[in-house]
């Protein structure tokens, strides 16, 4: 097995360039990093749910798998079928449900080699920006212990961020992959809508506004994930092309000189922390000195009309969960909580008219917001407009819909925008409080161009390497 410090020194890449080259076995990996989550996983509740005599047991012998054979990962508790993997959706009220089959992302990842060892912690239905749940108990952050890994996936942040492994799948519908990312120190990259695929259990999933990628310690990795996982399934309803040339390969070209917008306020001029701020106006300034035209300039879009539709037309999905129930008041909703349930009650009284009015507002808005790509090639913001939250921050105890959407976007302005839009996002981990906590800023591209989204973040990852994950 290899020493702690030489398994955080090494990203997903280097780790299966180790089992190529014959210093370590798959098996090696996989023990090093059940050996790490033993370890770490007391500290922050990352891991809900294990498999390690499974993931051992399915490794191929050296020299005979494919690329990533033996490089751990975690499938979040949400939305990702793994065949004989209990999967509850952040719900009490589904621990034990088990699939008999891989979504097809997951076949994906499970065809290029990566052993799955578990499950990652996850809020309840993804509802949260913050990972603390009946289910499961709150995840912490590794930095420091006393405030949230973020939310959703902040479980996948927060193992990754431990030292558990270098990368975890992850989800986002509001910012679940880009906030653990921003919270943790770690790259998060939200793909272009349908780039990854959704099925077979789900088609739209939530009119596209929902999308499947991961939480990694460096720009490559995530890279390297999308050139296993990208591409439309059978029977996929729509999809984002891949380009011909893999992401990994793209990503070791600097882009040629581009125009980049900057914002370090809200969407409507109010201000956020000054740290958070500082990371997006830092940012553009290294991107400056890379030879870039970086010039302050806000998108021309009504962002609380997109939130505001947006997250309903989200939220009204959750009528699904318990079909054939009325306005729910006969249903048993035990094991929910209090927000779910909420949440259920408000998705169960919304008119089809005032949906579709809805999706028509998120058009138009969606609309205006792309019309900034016409004069920049980027976006720079911060990611979150606050760092990382002390826990029960936003506690799904609430009961009152509108206080808790509102507290939501207060904390998190800048990410649900683009799940609406579809637009290619990722968060990079470019600065840090005076404690010592990570802070993140957003590049944000044209839909389909993610390969440019990435090109980017891997020059500024070249000119000033992240931070180090704490030992």
């Amino acid at each position: 097995m290899l020493t702690r410090e030489e398994w955080i020194g090494r990203d997903m890449v280097a780790l299966a360039a180790l089992v190529a080259e014959g210093e370590v076995t798959p098996r090696e990996l996989l023990e090093t990093a059940i050996r790490e989550i033993e370890a770490q996983n007391p500290r922050v509740n990352a891991v809900v749910v294990t498999r390690f005599e499974e993931a051992l047991n399915a490794c191929e012998a050296p020299g005979q798998g494919p690329r990533f054979s033996g490089v751990p990962y975690l499938i979040k508790d949400l939305h990702a079928p793994v065949k004989g993997l209990p999967l509850s959706n952040g719900s009490k009220r589904f621990r034990g449900t088990v699939f008999d089959f891989d979504s097809t992302l997951v076949g994906r990842l499970r065809a290029a080699g990566f052993g799955i060892l578990g499950r990652s912690a996850s809020a309840e239905f993804g509802l949260s920006l913050e990972t603390d749940s009946a289910a499961w108990g709150t995840t912490r952050n590794p930095w420091n212990t006393n405030v949230g890994a973020g939310g959703s996936s902040g479980g996948a942040g927060a193992a990754v961020a431990s030292g558990m492994m270098p990368a975890a799948h992850a989800t986002d519908s509001a910012g679940s992959i880009r906030i653990p990312a921003a919270y943790n120190g770690l790259v998060g990259l939200k793909p272009s809508r349908a780039l990854n695929p959704f099925g077979p259990h789900r088609g739209d999933p939530n009119h596209g506004i929902s999308h499947e990628h991961a939480v990694t310690v460096s720009v490559r990795d995530s890279a390297a994930l999308l050139d296993v996982t990208a591409g439309p399934d059978v029977g996929a309803p729509y999809f984002t092309p891949r380009p011909t040339e893999a992401y990994e390969t793209l990503i070791a070209r600097p882009p040629e000189k581009l125009r980049i917008g900057l914002v370090t306020t809200q969407f409507d001029g109010a201000p956020v922390d000054a740290v958070c701020a500082e990371a997006a106006a830092l940012t553009g300034l290294l991107l400056a000195d890379l030879g870039h035209e970086v010039e302050e300039a806000m998108p021309d879009f009504d962002v609380h009309a997109l939130t505001h539709a947006m997250i309903r037309v989200l939220l009204a999905s959750l009528a699904g969960l318990f079909p054939g129930a009325g306005d729910l008041d006969g249903a048993d909703l035990s094991g929910l909580e209090p927000m779910t349930r909420t949440a259920l009650r408000y998705a169960r009284t919304v008119a089809l008219s005032d949906h579709f009015q809805r999706t028509a507002v998120i058009n138009r808005e969606v609309r205006r917001l792309a019309a900034y790509f016409d004069r920049f090639d980027l976006l720079i913001t911060p990611a979150t407009a606050t760092p990382a939250l002390p826990h029960k921050s936003l506690p799904m105890t609430s009961t009152d819909l509108d206080v808790f959407l509102d507290k939501l976007f207060a904390f998190s302005p800048f990410l649900a925008p683009f799940n609406a839009s579809g637009m290619p996002a990722i968060v990079l981990p470019v600065h840090q409080t005076p404690e010592g906590l990570p802070v993140a800023a957003q590049l944000v591209g044209p839909l389909a161009d993610d390969a440019l989204v990435l090109r980017t973040a891997r020059q500024l990852e070249e000119a000033r390497p992240f931070r180090p994950r704490p030992l």
